[in-house]
C-alpha cells in the first residue's frame, strides 16, 4: 500500500530553501563581491582625482572663451560627474548585494521571492530581481 501512495504523489522539483548555500560558496561569492566593490571604489576615487585635475585646468584656461567654449566645458563637466555618480551607484548595488548575502537573501528576487538564475547572477552579481521581474520593471 505504501507503493501506491508513492506513485500517486507528483514528482516536482522543489526549490531549495533560502540559506542552503554552503559556507564555502557563500565565502566565494562574498570575496567576488568585495573584490568588485574595491575595484569600483578605486575607479571612483581615480575618477574624482581626474575631475578635480580637469577643474583646475579649466579654471586656468578660460581666458578668451566664448559662450560655445563655456557651454562645451559645462557639458563635459556634467558628463564627468554623471560617470562618477554611475560608479557610486554601482558601488551601492554591490554593497547591497553583500548585505543581502549576510541576511541570507542573496540570489532571491526581492519582488517575487523566486530564485534568481545562476546565469543572471554570474553576469550581474548584484542583481536583486529575477529576469521576469526585471523585464516587468523595465517596461514601466
Amino acid at each position: 500500500m505504501a507503493k501506491a501512495a508513492e506513485t500517486k504523489t507528483p514528482t516536482r522539483k522543489s526549490t531549495p530553501a533560502k540559506g542552503t548555500r554552503s559556507a564555502a560558496e557563500t565565502e566565494k561569492i562574498r570575496a567576488a563581491l568585495a573584490g568588485r566593490r574595491d575595484e569600483l571604489r578605486h575607479e571612483y576615487d581615480q575618477n574624482l582625482i581626474e575631475i578635480a585635475g580637469l577643474q583646475r585646468e579649466r579654471l586656468g584656461d578660460s581666458a578668451g572663451d566664448d559662450q560655445a567654449d563655456t557651454g562645451t566645458k559645462t557639458f563635459e563637466r556634467e558628463q564627468e560627474i554623471t560617470l562618477a555618480n554611475n560608479l557610486l551607484e554601482r558601488i551601492n548595488q554591490v554593497e547591497r548585494a553583500l548585505e543581502r548575502l549576510d541576511e541570507g537573501h542573496y540570489g532571491w528576487c526581492e519582488r517575487c521571492g523566486n530564485p534568481i538564475p545562476v546565469e543572471r547572477l554570474a553576469a550581474f552579481p548584484s542583481a536583486t530581481l529575477c529576469v521576469k521581474c526585471k523585464q516587468l520593471e523595465e517596461r514601466r
